[in-house]
């Protein structure tokens, strides 16, 4: 039932609704005069995207960014000690759970009773079809579950990979400006506009740089660390026997790490992944950020689609630039995020990519 709401059909589908929030977000970003913590912002972005578009709830502004806070303080929970005492965190998760699945539940509710004005199947509506397909009306509490379930499998990897893909854009202007190349010469890019209808599913996976980037993005910052696997049937590795039903875990970034097809495994290169190179292909289970084998990701290829989508609006519509003296520190846990957060600052730009100027820079502009 999943595997279709990640069908390419889905995702032609949500192409132009991803296309939006991530314009309106950048629009926002640039509108303010202070600098922006990105990563609690991409944070924002992930949410927005995972309510208006996957999930195709209307929820206002305001009611969502109250919503949001409630989701902040249910994911800090998550991996709390299960011990339920009074202002203990997993307290405070059960609470905010309930507290969430309330507002989901009158959002579905708002839902079902509204259908007029659809032009697209989200992944609720895929959801609840395929239920009646295989003959099972899906319960209140069943959608409220597979609701919550793909806001958090849409959240915290994809704002940690758009984080990292924003900070590696900042440092590398050469592959900005490479990027900005590929968009000219396929025709998405005119004049510092994107061109009206150049944005589809087939366009975008014919740009093989961006799809380079986006993949020495996820090497070299894969969001989790690994990933759990229960054993089926007794095998030896290295000498050591690991029995039949124990629990291992494999770890996608000592992988990308140490894997030998991967040359200067420190330095961020899209070249990597290009056709004079193809480093990715000279193994099966060498590059896998999003897993491997039948329990790969179902949602990897939404999770591209969104970093892609973010990339070409970065390189087409924006100029941003680091707010601090140094990039800061990175932390691994629980996915990989800036620890301090990463401030940069966005400048608006009209169509021939001249800064607009705000506020006292606009003052100070016309002064000048």
């Amino acid at each position: 039932v999943f595997s279709k709401i990640f069908s390419h059909e889905a995702l032609e589908s949500y192409l132009p609704k991803i296309q939006l929030v991530i314009k309106d977000t950048l629009r926002a970003w640039s509108s303010t005069a202070e600098p922006i913590n990105v990563y609690h912002e991409a944070q924002k972005l992930t949410f927005r995207m995972a309510i208006r578009v996957l999930l195709g709830f209307r929820i206002p502004d305001e009611e969502l960014g109250r919503l949001f806070e409630v989701y902040q303080q249910f994911v800090e929970n998550v991996f709390s000690l299960p011990v339920d005492l009074p202002f203990s965190g997993y307290r405070r998760g059960i609470r905010a759970r309930e507290t969430l699945q309330k507002g989901l539940e009158k959002a579905i509710q708002e839902k079902l009773q509204n259908t007029q004005g659809k032009d697209y199947a989200d992944a609720l509506d895929i959801l609840i079809e395929s239920g009646k397909e295989h003959g099972k009306e899906l319960t209140m509490q069943e959608l409220k579950d597979g609701t919550l379930e793909l806001i958090f499998a849409a959240y915290a990897t994809t704002a940690s990979a758009s984080t990292s893909l924003i900070m590696q854009l900042l440092k590398h202007p050469r592959v900005l400006e490479k990027l900005r190349e590929e968009l000219r010469s396929k025709g998405i890019l005119h004049n510092g506009c994107i061109c009206e209808g150049s944005l589809r599913l087939d366009n975008i996976s014919g740009l093989q740089y961006l799809d380079c980037v986006i993949k020495e993005v996820l090497r070299l910052f894969t969001p989790i660390s690994g990933g759990y696997r229960t054993v089926l049937q007794t095998f030896e590795l290295d000498g050591f026997q690991i029995p039949k039903g124990w629990s291992v875990m494999y770890s996608i970034r000592d992988t990308h790490d140490t894997a030998p097809v991967f040359k200067d495994v420190d330095v961020f290169d899209p070249d990597r992944f290009g056709q004079g190179r193809s480093e990715d292909k000279e193994g099966r289970f060498h590059y896998l950020p999003f897993g491997g084998g039948v329990r790969t990701c179902l949602g990897k290829h939404l999770a591209k689609l969104f970093l892609k989508a973010l990339a070409i609006e970065l390189a087409s519509t924006s100029r941003f630039e680091l707010a601090t003296r140094t990039f800061p520190r990175i932390t691994l846990v629980p996915v990989v995020h800036p620890v301090d957060g990463l401030k940069v600052k966005f400048f608006g730009l009209d169509s021939n990519q001249n800064e607009i100027l705000t506020g006292t820079d606009a003052m100070l502009g016309a002064t000048v």
